[in-house]
């Protein structure tokens, strides 16, 4: 019975999020940001269930400066029921809470982890809230690490580069079908001085026929974990333009005003996937080095407000990536993820409980310089 609940998307209360319910789309998001050198990296993997129960996974790696992407979609794609693991082709992505490697060939590999993590503190419910317990519900969000320093190093495009004292943001969603038609999202943690984190996500939302928006937004200051959104009790107002993201989250106790913005022009075009076609397309219009500013007040006192030039922010779906590609200069060549070889080593069952050993291609970077 509870398997079956979980298939559709929903976790008891006090349940793990971050376990694979083995729906449609469960992806798995993580972001690097380095204040001293303005450099960003964002690693993600996808693993998708086809109608006809087989699985595959797509992979991207992506960097700042320079509009750097590198992306595989794989025949295969395994994610962990118990807890939070994920693997994808043969060595091409292994990662779990603590650790990620990714391997697309020499111009994009990364192995870095996870240490001093500030993570989700709120046990009954993840980053919907209440949200988690509906089954059907189009896509769940739930961010997990709410800080934490990087140790590893990544190469790409004949560049090595040292991810010690790298901040570290990661998050989990899932639904029982794609992505939706529209969304936004967004997430701080380079902070001067300070030590929080803001993410937000919202967008169109289904269950079943029913169809409505809504924005979850969370915030950590220190070991405060603050999150609003509940439609009633604690709902967001948002006012959206491209390159602007305004929102507004009130409950009782806790009022978050958030003031970001990035250049229309300036985005990386990311994949989302088409669960049910085993591929994917670009999709995500993602601002590596928005700014963010966000200010708290608790029962109307103020008690945080901060700035960060290192803004993760982004509009999704066909209308944003339409007016994203507008917005450019030169024309931007057609989307074709590569598919490393894959020898089948992470077909559907294969076991990754234990992802701390040696990925199966053994071709460490060079030495960081």
């Amino acid at each position: 019975m509870l398997r079956r609940y979980r298939a559709a998307g929903a976790d008891l209360p006090f349940g793990n999020p971050l376990a694979a319910h083995g729906v449609a789309m469960e992806g798995y998001f993580w972001r690097l940001t380095d204040r001293r050198s303005g450099r960003v990296l964002v690693a993600l993997c996808g693993v998708h269930r086809h109608a006809d129960g087989t699985r595959w996974s797509n992979v991207a790696l992506a960097a700042h400066p320079g509009d750097v992407i590198h992306a595989a979609d794989l025949p295969h794609g395994v994610a962990d029921p118990r807890a939070l693991g994920v693997r994808a082709g043969d060595g091409a992505f292994v990662a779990d809470a603590r650790r990620v490697r990714l391997d697309l060939g020499p111009q994009a590999r990364l192995d870095v982890e996870l240490h001093d993590v500030r993570g989700w503190t709120r046990r009954a419910f993840g980053g919907l809230g209440v949200a988690h317990v509906i089954p059907g519900l189009s896509q769940h969000w739930h961010p997990y690490v709410l800080g934490a320093r990087a140790r590893g190093v990544a190469c790409i495009d004949g560049e090595t580069i040292d991810l010690a004292g790298y901040d570290v943001y990661a998050e989990k969603n899932w639904g029982v079908g794609g992505f939706p038609d529209r969304w936004w999202w967004g997430q701080a943690l380079s902070f001067p001085d300070a030590d929080a984190c803001v993410a937000f996500a919202g967008g169109n939302v289904g269950l079943g026929p029913l169809r409505t928006t809504a924005t979850a937004l969370v915030v950590r200051i220190e070991n405060t974990l603050i999150r609003l959104g509940d439609p009633v009790l604690s709902p967001t107002r948002t006012d959206l333009h491209d390159g602007r993201w305004k929102l507004r989250a009130r409950g009782p106790r806790w009022e978050v005003t958030i003031d970001a913005q990035a250049d229309p022009a300036g985005a990386h075009l990311l994949p989302v996937p088409i669960p049910q076609e085993r591929r994917s397309e670009l999709g995500a219009v993602q601002h590596f080095t928005g700014e963010l500013r966000v200010e708290v007040r608790r029962r109307g006192r103020p008690v945080f407000a901060g700035t960060s030039t290192l803004a993760g922010l982004e509009h999704g779906g066909p209308a944003a990536l339409t007016r994203a590609l507008a917005d450019r200069a030169a024309p931007h060549a057609p989307y074709a993820p590569h598919t490393p070889h894959t020898d089948g080593a992470c077909a559907p069952g294969a076991d990754i409980s234990d992802t701390s050993g040696t990925a199966p291609r053994d071709r460490p970077c060079p030495a960081a310089r």
